[in-house]
This record gives structure tokens, sequence and C-alpha cells, in this order.
């Protein structure tokens, strides 16, 4: 196990990028808990790259790429600025900070953590220079698979690594996916109207991405068979109940569940 001082302030940066997954990373016990701290803010400052309003798809393809192949390597704290350097100033502090994420993960993990990283960075390059254009399922699934679909897989080998506990990739990825359908659902109107941007495949309708959600989710229920780590289980199974109740919601016409049905999950979920 690692001794490497995890920095203060790094609960605070992923609480005010991920409020999602603030919770649920708290129930992890220390390695895992700063592993996948780290891997959520790595993860986020590349995904502030790909989503920034301000900044052009060649330029966000172009950064991408670059911190992609860094990633892949010994990480160059001075390269990594050069490369932010056309868009520092329009970044969040996570973003910027992306070399104290990776120092802070422990040594046991980083490996993993940067590899994943890695292969979002490209994904999420690949998606930008085609203007998030998802016109097939099968793009749909290459999508999902790249923004969330791989932190499901990344997450299953980190509980292996450090708590043995083995999963199904497949339903990994499953899990991952039924979460950002969610997501897409909620989110199809503003996407549209604000970004131009439409991740409902010509071929599919609203009610096929609901069908898409939960069949993935019903995946993403069957990977929870397979946890057995009672902090592993907390972990897994907030956002994933979330992502049950806010599809409930929206199936019954609310745009999404309340701030006090988030925290009687919360609740739930803990009394488990």
């Amino acid at each position: 196990m690692s001794d490497k001082k995890f920095p203060k302030d790094a609960m605070r940066v992923l609480k005010e990028t991920s409020r999602t997954f603030y919770i649920p990373i708290t129930f992890l016990e220390k390695e895992l808990k700063h592993s996948v701290a780290s891997a959520y803010l790595i993860m986020r400052a590349i995904d502030e790259i790909e989503d920034h309003e301000d900044v052009d798809n060649d330029t966000k393809n172009k950064i991408l790429l670059q911190v992609s192949d860094l990633l892949k390597h010994s990480f160059d704290e001075t390269r990594y600025q050069e490369i932010l350097s056309p868009v520092k100033e329009k970044m969040p502090e996570v973003t910027i900070r992306l070399g104290d994420w990776i120092d802070a993960c422990p040594d046991q993990t980083v490996s993993i953590v940067t590899e994943y990283s890695s292969e979002m960075a490209e994904g999420m390059a690949k998606w930008a220079k085609a203007n998030w254009n998802v016109r097939t399922r099968e793009e749909l699934d290459d999508y999902t698979y790249y923004v969330a679909g791989l932190v499901g897989v990344m997450l299953s080998e980190l509980w292996e690594v450090c708590a043995g506990e083995k999963t199904d990739r497949e339903l990994a990825i499953g899990y991952g996916r039924g979460l950002q359908a969610v997501n897409i659902l909620r989110n199809e109107e503003e996407d549209y109207e604000e970004r131009g941007v439409s991740f409902v495949p010509d071929d599919m309708n609203r009610d096929d991405l609901f069908k898409y959600a939960e069949d993935n989710l019903a995946k993403a229920d069957e990977y929870m068979t397979m946890v057995h780590k009672r902090s592993i289980r907390l972990f897994c199974k907030l956002p994933l109940a979330l992502a049950h109740k806010s599809l409930k919601a929206m199936k019954d016409g609310r745009e999404k569940i309340s701030r006090q049905e988030v925290e009687e999950t919360v609740e739930e979920v803990k009394k488990d």
C-alpha cells in the first residue's frame, strides 16, 4: 500500500466538479478512495477540455490527442502546460492541475488510472472532431463506451487489484453506458439547443433511447450481484439507484428527481 500523501484539497475540487460521485467515493476505503478520487479528477480534467463551449473542435481534438499521448508515458508537467497553453486561461482548476491528480494517485494503481484516462482522451478527441454526430446504434455504443463504459472497466480493475473483487467486463461497460444514457435523455433538449448536438442516432427515437438505458441498467443490476465488499457495493449502488429513479421520473414526465429524493436515496443506500 502506498504511503503517498493525498492532497488535502483534492476532495474539495472533486466535490466542486463531480457532485454525483463525490458521496459514493467517500464510502470507499483509503487506497481505493484515493485511487478513484484521483481517477475522477483526471478524467474530469480531460472532460472539461472536451466539453468547453469556447474551444473549437479542431483545437479540442489536437489537445486531447496530445494529452492522451502524454498519459502513456511518465507524466511531464512542463509539457502538459505547453499543450494546454492555447486554452489554459479558459480552463478550470481541475484541468490546470491534472499533474497534481496523477501525483496523488497511489503507486499501485496510477498506471491503471493513466492507461484508461489516455484511452478516454483519445476517444473524446475522435468524437470532438466528429462534432459528436452520433448516427447509428453502433456509434452510440462507441461514444458511451469512451465517456462512461471504460470508466466501469477501470473501476473493475481497481476493485480486483485493491480488494480482490472480480467482476465482468461487459457488465461493467453496461453499467457505465446505462448511467450515460440517462444523462443523454436528461440533457437531450439542452444539448441540441445550446450545442447543436444530438446523441440520439438517426435510427432511434426517444423511446428507443429509454430502452437502451433500461437494457444497460439491467446489466448494471447484474453487475451488482458480483460485488460483495460493502464499501464497493455502496459506491456502485448509489449512482445506479439515482439513475433508476431519474429514468422513472423522466418516464413520468418530470425533468429530473428532486434534491430531497437524492438525499433520501443516499440514506437508503447507506442502510445496505
